[in-house]
């Protein structure tokens, strides 16, 4: 793979890494979210009692803690597997997130600026070659591509869901057959919002509207990362890498995900 090097480590520094970029949202309960989180925290003088022990039997009167959370696994910065889009990718049994290859998880980073596609609209092959042109980069296999809306700026509010572009089946098709296997967006979800679909749907009848970023996974594998966060705190289009490995959750069509851009 290339930047291979960035994998070795000095001193106990990650060598030719000078800043790590947190792409991610924090998981909580947020009217960002379709579906409630819940945490409930067992705390430190309780956490005794739970074990048969008191307080006092804990040096400064206190045992561990911990935290019981009930989400979805599509909940707060996440990765969508081939199994999420269908039972079957390319005519075979489609990869669930503990299958997912690790080094398709790490890789050259690309930030495709999208901002100007308004809220609610298709980002577009001709989107993603004018974006690709200002970046001044050629595709190639093994590139994580990061769609760059500014969504995420309405993380926190009813409006994430509702107020952002979408990948168009075209779209996913144009960068998965340029040998691209992850594609990230800063938003609620890979295609457009789910209202904007549907009424379209409603309206026409076609259901070449619903989930055609998604769906098209059913003919090419590849993974999805949404909900990303910061993109505009890279340095740069091109010239970081991606490392996004999703928590390997057995037979799951998705994995929440620590995503984190490495600058050199």
């Amino acid at each position: 793979m290339r930047n291979i090097e960035r994998t070795l480590f000095a001193d106990g520094k990650a060598s030719g890494v000078t800043r790590f970029v947190d792409l991610s949202v924090a998981t909580r309960d947020t009217d960002s979210e379709a579906t409630p989180v819940t945490v409930e925290v067992l705390g430190h003088e309780e956490a005794a009692t739970v074990l048969g022990l008191a307080p006092e039997d804990f040096p400064d009167g206190m045992a561990i803690s911990n935290e019981t959370v009930t989400l979805t696994t599509h909940t707060g910065t996440h990765m969508d597997a081939p199994l999420h889009y269908g039972p079957l990718s390319g005519g075979l049994p489609a990869k669930s997130i503990d299958q997912v290859p690790l080094d398709w998880c790490f890789g050259p980073g690309v930030r495709l600026d999208l901002r100007e596609v308004p809220a609610g609209k298709g980002i577009t092959v001709d989107h993603l070659r004018g974006a690709l042109a200002e970046a001044r980069h050629e595709l190639r296999a093994g590139d994580i591509v990061l769609l760059w809306t500014g969504a995420d700026a309405l993380w926190g509010s009813a409006k994430y869901l509702t107020e952002y572009p979408g990948l168009t089946g075209e779209g996913t098709a144009f960068l998965v057959e340029h040998g691209v296997r992850v594609i990230g967006i800063d938003a609620w979800g890979l295609d457009r919002p789910m209202r904007s679909m549907i009424e379209d749907y409603r309206r026409t009848g076609d259901r070449g509207y619903l989930w055609p970023a998604h769906l098209y996974g059913r003919t090419r594998e590849y993974l999805q990362l949404e909900k990303l966060a910061q993109l505009a705190e890279l340095p740069s289009a091109t010239g970081f890498t991606v490392a996004c490995f999703p928590v390997s959750v057995a037979g799951a069509g998705a994995g929440w995900t620590r995503v984190v851009g490495l600058v050199g």
